[in-house]
């Protein structure tokens, strides 16, 4: 037993590295819908704002693709297909461009103009991404959307077209399907450390004051839900932490949309994972990302009946069984489609609630 629990301890330790510090979100514990919302804001609102000049060096440590060491632009990055070019950190610092794969610059997925170029949103690297300066001029400051009929499409096959959105008409900018979800996380970002600030100063926003429009947050808990977080968000996120000194909770905690937004029936927020009651226990969920199945593990002796749930990010049980349970239990994931889910475990005397990554 007790090589098992090295075994085990050791998985944890590594896991930590990927994880907000200790106690970061504590404040927002036992929160849901507003009340969450404005908790998370408290964490996350004072954080470091760099000059705007300061984002080139940063994206060598935000925006580095970790297979060639180049720019990671996700208006050029094709990831089911050929990527058309590859951007070399500072020399090829847009200057002007005539068409596409001339240079990369700093684009505001929430643009300036919504927000009347304010500091500190913008510099604020959750939503200033590097990307190909032309697609960045052909979006401009339009709202992001899925087009009905394009009239232009990028090598990448982001799009510009009519709106296929119910609730908006007019033009709209598509991102490649890869980044949809890192957009929509984006975006709830800013919807939560800038709720006190007017994002919405012109037409084509997106938001309304601080809030988003019930037509954007529709399409992009949809976006968020179809496109779930990737390993490339987790670095990103961990390397502006390094800078800005926050997080984006919707990359740490994706379930975190439900509990605000969305008809989560799981439970109140819980930061740790864990809901320890009468039970001091330590627990492992693992492998986690997972293909085919997770095994839940308690590193202390644990025999009792329990219930095991998994629901999905707008609080729906996509899963249930009832079972014995003494130190070890497996669960086979086959029939669940890729993306992020809660795992709820209700012993005697113990919830454990854990987000869950299927592959």
């Amino acid at each position: 037993m007790r090589f098992k629990i090295f075994i085990l301890l050791s998985i944890f330790s590594t896991a930590l590295c990927a994880q907000p510090p200790a106690n970061y979100y504590q404040n927002a514990y036992q929160k849901k819908g507003q009340a969450l919302r404005t908790a998370l804001y408290g964490i996350i609102k004072n954080h470091t704002a760099l000059s705007y000049s300061a984002l080139w060096d940063a994206y060598t440590t935000t925006d580095k693709r970790t297979d060639n060491g180049k720019v990671w632009d996700i208006y050029s990055d094709n990831p089911n297909g050929t990527t058309a070019y590859f951007y070399t950190f500072v020399s090829d610092q847009c200057g002007s461009y005539n068409s596409e794969g001339d240079c990369y610059n700093r684009e505001h997925s929430v643009p300036q103009s919504w927000f009347g170029e304010a500091a500190p949103m913008k510099t604020d690297l959750f939503h200033v991404y590097p990307t190909d300066g032309f697609v960045n001029g052909k979006r401009g400051n339009l709202a992001l959307g899925e087009v009905n009929n394009a009239t232009w499409t990028s090598t990448n096959g982001s799009k510009l077209g009519n709106s296929a959105v119910s609730g908006y008409s007019g033009t709209v900018f598509e991102p490649n399907d890869a980044y949809k979800g890192d957009l929509a996380r984006s975006y709830f970002y800013m919807a939560v450390c800038y709720m006190d600030k007017n994002l919405g100063q012109e037409t084509q926003s997106m938001f309304s004051g601080g809030s988003l429009k019930p037509w954007a947050l529709n399409m992009l808990i949809r976006w968020h839900n179809e496109d779930p977080v990737s390993q490339k968000e987790i670095d990103r996120n961990n390397a502006v932490y390094a800078l800005q000194n926050n997080r984006n909770p919707f990359i740490d905690f994706p379930e975190l949309v439900g509990k605000i937004w969305g008809a989560d029936s799981v439970n109140a927020f819980n930061p740790n994972g864990i809901a320890e009651l009468s039970m001091p226990s330590r627990w492992m969920v693992y492998p986690n990302p997972a293909t085919d199945h997770i095994i839940i593990s308690a590193l202390v002796e644990v025999e009792t009946e329990a219930m095991f749930q998994i629901y999905n990010l707008t609080g729906q049980m996509v899963w249930s069984e009832q079972a014995h349970f003494q130190n070890e239990h497996s669960i086979n994931l086959h029939d669940l489609t890729a993306g992020v889910y809660v795992l709820r475990v209700t012993g005697e005397d113990f919830i454990l609630n854990k987000k869950i990554i299927v592959q």
